[in-house]
């Protein structure tokens, strides 16, 4: 399901507030975002959706376009800032304008409680703060500018597939303490950047979910006859397949260029 694609049509009533935290009458939320998102957020998952919203720790989403993974993320991160009221979730992109746009879907969603315009939280633009004191910043896709944040709660990569390397390896130390959550969630981008290859390693305690969107029923099979026509068969496998291509004017492949490197070389003795 879309952002936009609400189902119910009950109006949400102002909670209040207790202890800073979460509205009284939605603590039996805490432990349930699925059941958080459908009865607060009108907000019905399909079985793939569900899984991602139930992941764990390190979850990477490999997606198709219109799939609604800007959706289920924001509901994680509202999910996460509005039970905690010391939550800090980051929001790392390709850039600000994306940023932007991942907050302006968590401000749409927290509308659904009740909590009236969310501001900033007077630090970091930009950021949403709830009532009960959880943070939601959303970060550029400058290595240089994300430095200096601590005991971070849930760290998200949106698009990950185009955020550049040096800012995952600038961002992704601020779990060392904190243990906080790792999310990379993206349509393919190439067989290159961290997120490929942490893809294509397989190994580790990550979740991998693989969303086509053949296997979407919002999609409609007409749609995808006429992408696959109008669009060039590269894009189309890349954006709604979820494959990872070899970079256009790329002179040898990934698996090539693996193979020419090795770690059982003869020492060379010289005397």
């Amino acid at each position: 399901m879309s952002c936009d694609e609400w189902t119910g049509g009950a109006e949400w009533q102002p909670v209040t507030w207790v202890g800073g935290g979460a509205g009284a009458a939605d603590e039996e939320y805490r432990e349930d975002v699925v059941r958080f998102a459908r009865e607060r957020l009108g907000f019905e998952p399909d079985a793939q959706q569900e899984q991602v919203l139930r992941g764990g720790k390190r979850v990477m989403l490999c997606c198709s376009r219109q799939w609604g993974k800007t959706t289920v993320t924001a509901i994680k991160a509202l999910h996460t800032a509005y039970f905690d009221p010391a939550a800090l979730v980051l929001i790392g992109s390709p850039s600000l304008r994306q940023s932007t746009l991942f907050l302006r879907a968590v401000r749409g969603l927290a509308a659904r409680l009740g909590l009236g315009k969310l501001r900033g939280d007077g630090e970091n633009r930009p950021s949403l703060q709830l009532p009960g004191g959880g943070r939601i910043v959303g970060l550029p896709g400058n290595a240089d500018t994300t430095v200096g944040f601590s005991n971070v709660t849930l760290l998200i990569f949106d698009e990950a597939a185009r955020v550049p390397d040096e800012m995952f390896e600038s961002l992704a130390p601020v779990l060392a303490v904190s243990g906080g959550g790792l999310w990379a969630i993206s349509t393919p981008k190439g067989k290159r950047g961290f997120f490929w290859r942490i893809w294509a390693r397989g190994d580790g305690d990550w979740m991998r979910i693989e969303a086509p969107a053949t296997a979407c029923a919002r999609i409609p099979a007409s749609f995808l006859e006429a992408a696959r026509r109008d669009l060039p068969e590269r894009r189309f496998r890349q954006e709604f397949l979820c494959e990872f291509l070899e970079p256009d004017g790329a002179l040898f492949s990934a698996a090539a260029m693996s193979r020419a490197f090795h770690d059982d070389i003869p020492r060379l003795e010289l005397w």
